[in-house]
């Protein structure tokens, strides 16, 4: 009878392991800078900015008036609590903090986005 598993084989799969540990916190190292406020944006506009370290709750809505979206922002990252979309896959994404990444709800056609304050458009030298 043989073994299934030999030394060799034991050494492969911890050498394995430690180079997915390694490659997990290389990218949780690189994942970029927290964003200082967060850019609503709705049929490819603008809906407004808002800071990252203030909570707040704001209602998205559409052309009539009527509150789509629900986004909550609270301990400098924002999620989206609530959408009338019927797949609600936005509601189920992940809080956002972190520069550039995003909430899409895509029935309602609405972006949110992590941003740097400091792209206002002046640089260090200028403020």
């Amino acid at each position: 009878m043989r073994r299934r598993f030999g030394k060799n084989d034991r050494i492969f799969i911890g050498i394995l392991a430690v180079v997915c540990v390694l490659v997990f916190f290389a990218f949780r190292m690189l994942q970029g800078p927290g964003g200082s406020s967060v850019t609503v944006t709705r049929d490819g506009e603008v809906y407004g900015t808002y800071s990252l370290s203030q909570d707040q709750r704001i209602e998205i809505t559409d052309e009539e008036g009527k509150v789509t979206n629900v986004l909550m922002i609270e301990d400098g990252k924002a999620s989206m609590t609530e959408a009338d979309c019927p797949d609600k896959l936005c509601v189920h994404q992940k809080a956002i903090s972190a520069e550039n990444e995003n909430i899409v709800c895509l029935p309602n056609r609405i972006v949110v986005t992590v941003t740097d304050s400091a792209e206002d458009g002046f640089d260090a030298m200028a403020q």
